[in-house]
């Protein structure tokens, strides 16, 4: 079956859909030893030899994990300070997998790890619009003001960002708990937009990606996405017809 080469080296983890774009315009990648630029081109991977930098590729069975990641963990597959990595709390992953949405090293919650670069790249991308949702602990009490400044948007470096949902709820000593709803992904986009309104983060934890949510595994757990779960992403992420692609190739996952 023929599908778009871009989409290949993505599901394939050379990396997201955006940089395989960019290798194919670099004439990185090559198809039976001639470079291909044109990013329509479709061809049958199992056809055709397929190499990006004169390495051949290896087209995987896609992997889909949730993993709660623990405050102090880091959201990268090498770090020189031997820091632990959210990466070595999936077990026994023989693909290279990378992370769907990352949080910064004081945040904890919910990642997606998967070689599915294709899934990956548009349940980050803005334009897909797919839900992310947060439990946030910040010091102080902030008001019914705050909570609407929050909603309407305050200026970053990058430009104007807003929570699609935002709502108080409890209080603990002198703080508040938020449930903050984003549908971007700017870094560190919560613990600033609340620095704006001089309430600092304490705490923050990641609880949802799209109808995907974290439920009661325990920090420092991982476990496989259930079908239902990937279905519910494809659909917010808009790549039905990928998934049934796959499920023709034989991916499983458990149930």
């Amino acid at each position: 079956m023929e599908e778009r080469l871009h989409k290949i080296l993505a599901h394939a983890g050379v990396g997201s859909r955006r940089k395989c774009e960019e290798l194919m315009a670099a004439g990185r990648v090559s198809v039976d030893g001639r470079a291909v630029r044109e990013l329509g081109t479709k061809i049958d991977a199992d056809s055709h030899e397929i190499s990006v930098d004169g390495e051949p590729i290896h087209t995987e069975r896609p992997v889909y994990w949730l993993v709660n990641k623990p405050r102090g963990y880091l959201c990268t597959n090498h770090d020189p300070a031997r820091r632990p990595l959210a990466i070595d709390l999936v077990p026994q992953v023989s693909q290279r997998v990378y992370t769907v949405g990352r949080l910064d090293e004081a945040s904890e919650g919910l990642l997606l790890m998967t070689n599915d670069g294709d899934l990956a790249y548009r349940l980050m991308h803005p334009r897909f619009g797919v839900d992310k949702t947060y439990l946030v602990q910040v010091a102080g009490h902030p008001s019914s003001e705050d909570l609407q400044r929050l909603l309407k948007g305050v200026w970053l470096s990058e430009g104007h960002v807003k929570a699609r949902q935002a709502q108080r709820m409890k209080n603990q000593g002198e703080s508040t708990w938020l449930r903050i709803v984003l549908n971007e992904g700017k870094n560190r986009e919560i613990r600033r937009m609340l620095a704006k309104l001089s309430h600092k983060v304490l705490r923050l934890k990641r609880i949802a990606i799209g109808g995907v949510q974290l439920g009661n595994l325990k920090a420092g757990k991982a476990r496989r996405l259930r079908m239902t779960e990937l279905a519910s992403l494809r659909r917010a992420a808009r790549v039905e017809e990928r998934g049934s692609r796959m499920e023709d190739r034989g991916s499983k996952i458990e149930e």
